[in-house]
Formats: C-alpha cells, structure tokens, sequence
C-alpha cells in the first residue's frame, strides 16, 4: 500500500469516528494548559531539513492546513553544509587522486593542480542544483504555508514567529513536529576563541573565499566527518594533520574498518595523530599553532586552517521547549512513536536523535507526520529501525545492525562471515580490491545481525544487508538471488555463499557422495 493509500484509509477511519461521536478528542490539554476551541493550524513543522521537509510534505498531500517555519535555508544542513557540499567536495577529491594513480591503469600520470576557486564554484553549482527540490517555491507548490522565521512556543499550543521580512506572527496548531537539526559541537579549549577555527557549517563559505587550498590543514576529530575532509583536502594539495583524543580512528566502527581507513588516509599523506589530545591554541608572530598533548608530552602543530569536527548535538536552545514543559536530555525526549512529554508535540531527526543521519531524519519525520496528522488514533510506531550509516572516504565504511564492538558489548552471541573484495571480480578489473565484507549471524543460523562493508562503492553493497534485515531475509536468501555480473552489489551475494559453503553438513556430503556413488553403478 502507497503512503497516499494508507493515508486515505486513515482518513476514511478517522471521519467515521467523528461522526459517531469525536467530541472526546477536540479539546486536549497539556502541560496544564487547555487547548483552543479551534486551531490556525493542523499542523507546524519547524524545521526544514530532511524531518520537517518530509512531515510538511506529507501533511500538505493528505490535506492539512500545515505551516512550516525555517530561519535559515531550506534544506537544512545537509544541503547547505554537510552532505551535500560534502559529497561534491569528495568528487573533486577523488578526480585529483585518480590523476595522480593514471599509471596503473596505462595512462600517463599527471600531477594535478587543483583550481582551488573552481572547485568551490562547482561545490556552491551542485547545492544550487539539488535546492529547487527543497525550495520554498516547491513546497509552497505542495500546498505547505511556508513561513521564513524563528518559532518560539510561548504556550504548549501557539508559537510566536519572529519573520526573517521583520514582524511577528502567532499560530496555533493541534499538534507540532519539531525538526530543528543539530550543530556542531565546539569544545571548551583554551585559546579556541582566538583560534580562527571553522566547523562543518563554517567550512563552505570560507573556503569559497580562497583562492587556493590552505598549505598546513589541521583537523580535529577521528570520525565520519574529519576523515572524509582530511582525504579530501590533502588529495586537494593541503597537508592535512588530523588529530583525535583516542587511540584509533572511526570510534563507532570495528578496529579493522578503521585501521583500514587509516592505511588509506596515509597513504595518502595526511599525518594521522591518534592518542593526541587538543590542549590549547597559541597566536604569535610565526601564525597560530594547536598545542596537543601525547604521550610523551605535548606537540606543536602549525596550521593555516583548523576544523574542528568532534561531532554535532542536538540544536536545542531559543524555540521556548523548556518554558512549555518539553522535557529534554541531550536532544527531546520522546517515546517510541516521537512523541514527547507533551503529546501532541512530536521531534523529528536529530534533535530527537539517536541518529545523526539524513536518511533517519527522513524517516523519523514520516513517522512523526503521520502522528501530527491523526494521534492519537493512529500513531506509528519508530522505534528500533534498520538503520545504515556510511562514510565516504576511499575506501568507504559502511555498516548496519551490529558489528563486532557493539556485539561484544551487548552481549549477542555471534559468528563472522569474511569476504574479501581482492575476490570480487569486478573490484580486480578496476583495481580497487582494498576491504572487506563482514557479516555477522546467530551462531549456525544464517539470520543476520549485522553487517559491515569496507572498499570501493561499500554504501551501495551494504543495501542488500539492510533491505534483508528490513525484511527478515536471510542469508540464503541473499545467495539464491540473481546479481548483475560483474557488479559491486555481487560482493552481498558472495559473502552469503561464503556462509552458505561454511555451513554445509557433513553428514549431507556423505550421503549425497554415497548416493553418486551408486548412480554411477
């Protein structure tokens, strides 16, 4: 059934109900407060990111009179400043290395010189071609009322807008999805005031204003987002420095996943500093310089550029939740359905967490728009979904479920699966055979638990593994299907076979040998 459909079936539920006798529902109360006999709204979204464009968007298609307020661009950050800008950053990248590695191919290799300026200009042309997708004019087109502002509650049933065109405007509205997106996480460290550092939403516009890339890069932060930049700017031309407090790179990931990425990264060039605490920043007549303390004592490092890339939270502050009664920890506390102390405020992506992601923003901003629409008699559940996550360095990283680490410390008892990409026959004709598939199964069974991929196109190989855990596909039933030849997606299909052959009775082999045997008399 389309979503549309289910919609229609919902609806047709729901005026049955009311003609019968909906009274029960009309006049909720929260945080002590009773509601408004009638409302401006059925629904506000605040937030246009992945979340709030897709509750906005489902809410406009099953006919609610929906509002969606955004202080800053549409999209959200990962159009502006993360994926996306990202994503086209990394191509450059990866054009730059595939130069400078033409020799292995039969070509002759070049040294690139990156146009830093044009690189920019193409990054800035790919977020303008993918914002008409995300725009105002596209969504007003939906039939969602948008709203160019900052919604603050100011009861748990109205919100003051303050208009970015200057003014004010108050809304009511039976229920709330808040999608307000998480920031940058900025650590208390002496001197960074001073430091001149940038973080992911920063990064775009300044380096738009280069000319060329910086010489002497220093990024801090061992996860997702430092590794895809330190590859990225030193393919580009920097000497990138990337320095992160533990003792590996890739903390969410298993030890060889990230020792892996971290060969690739040297390879590369960039000075990994694992085991490297950021302790202060300097400013003196030779430029700016992060003080990091190891082991054996402490390390100047010099820099033209500073990241810092730790990680994000939830951006929770100046939308009024704590005035209302919104109980919030870290990001908004919600329940299984992603509803919040108050219920008919709902929370969306990552400021409702656990993930980080823009695919789970998407999907939790489904499910919190269908509960904005109808809760609550009909409330869909969001808790515990199959959820993927990928890095896009070379090789890239990708994982769902469990790994080993997260096994480990759960308790699961579990088997490993390898395959090996070096038998991937379309990783050998193109010459990228660095990584692995691994999966892990309930010991003798072929149900999966989890899986991780390292190598070329990972993200797209790791689809299989979370379509089968989706849907309670096993392991066999990966093997027994059909894969284009030679493709990257038949790296799912081995690794089944790997297990398949791995786990093939003995007692069956005897048999059937005893059996051709006597066939052939």
């Amino acid at each position: 059934m389309t979503a549309l459909a289910s919609i229609a079936a919902v609806v047709l539920i729901l005026l049955a109900i009311v003609l019968v006798g909906g009274s029960a529902i009309r006049r909720p109360s929260a945080g002590g407060v009773g509601a408004p006999k009638t409302f401006d709204r059925n629904t506000i979204v605040i937030g246009a990111g992945s979340a709030g464009l897709t509750a906005a968007y489902l809410a406009a298609k099953a006919g609610a009179k929906v509002s969606l307020v955004e202080a800053r661009e549409m999209g959200g950050d990962c159009l502006n400043t993360g994926c996306v800008p990202s994503k086209a950053l990394i191509r450059s990248a990866r054009a730059a290395a595939a130069m400078r590695e033409a020799a292995e191919y039969g070509l002759t290799a070049a040294d690139p010189q990156p146009d830093f300026t044009r690189v920019m200009s193409r990054v800035r042309q790919v977020i303008r071609d993918i914002a008409p997708h995300d725009s105002v004019e596209t969504f007003t087109g939906y039939g969602v009322d948008v709203i160019p502002g900052y919604a603050r509650f100011v009861d748990p049933w109205t919100v003051e807008i303050a208009l970015n065109a200057g003014g004010t405007q108050r809304l009511t509205a039976r229920h709330f999805v808040v999608a307000t997106g998480s920031e940058p996480v900025v650590p208390s460290i002496e001197g960074i005031e001073a430091s001149g550092y940038l973080t992911s939403e920063t990064l775009w516009d300044a380096m738009g204003e280069r000319a060329l890339v910086p010489e002497r890069f220093v990024i801090i932060g061992g996860g997702p987002i430092g590794c895809e930049l330190a590859q990225s700017f030193q393919r580009l031309g920097s000497q990138v420095t990337l320095v992160e407090q533990s003792d590996r790179l890739m903390g969410q990931e298993d030890a060889d996943a990230a020792a892996l990425l971290r060969e690739a990264l040297e390879a590369d060039g960039v000075r990994v500093l694992t085991g490297h605490e950021a302790k202060r920043f300097a400013l003196d007549g030779e430029g700016r310089h992060l003080i990091a303390k190891e082991p054996d004592g402490e390390k100047r490092l010099d820099y033209d550029a500073l990241l810092i890339g730790i990680g994000r939270k939830a951006r929770l502050s100046g939308y009024g939740l704590e005035d209302i009664g919104v109980d919030t920890d870290r990001t908004i506390v919600t329940d299984g359905r992603l509803s919040s102390s108050l219920p008919h405020i709902f929370a969306a992506g990552d400021v409702a967490g656990p993930f980080q992601f823009t695919h789970a923003a998407g999907y939790q901003g489904l499910k919190a728009g269908y509960s904005a629409l109808f809760a609550p008699l009909y409330s869909p559940k969001a808790a515990d979904p199959v959820m993927p996550r990928a890095t896009y360095t070379s090789p890239e990283v990708a994982s769902v479920g469990l790994n080993e680490a997260s096994a480990d410390e759960q308790g699961v008892a579990y088997e490993v699966t390898r395959f090996a990409m070096a038998e991937l026959e379309r990783a050998v004709a193109e010459g990228e055979t660095t990584g692995f598939v691994k999966v892990l199964t309930k010991p003798g069974k072929d149900e999966i638990l989890g899986a991780v991929v390292v190598g070329s196109h990972a993200a797209e190989i790791l689809t299989s593994f979370t379509l089968a855990m989706t849907h309670g596909l096993t392991l066999t039933k990966l093997m027994e299907t059909i894969y284009p030849y030679p493709s990257w997606a038949e790296a799912a299909k081995l690794a089944a076979q790997e297990h398949g052959l791995a786990h093939v009775s003995d007692r069956l082999i005897a048999v059937a040998s005893r059996y051709l045997r006597w066939q052939r008399g």
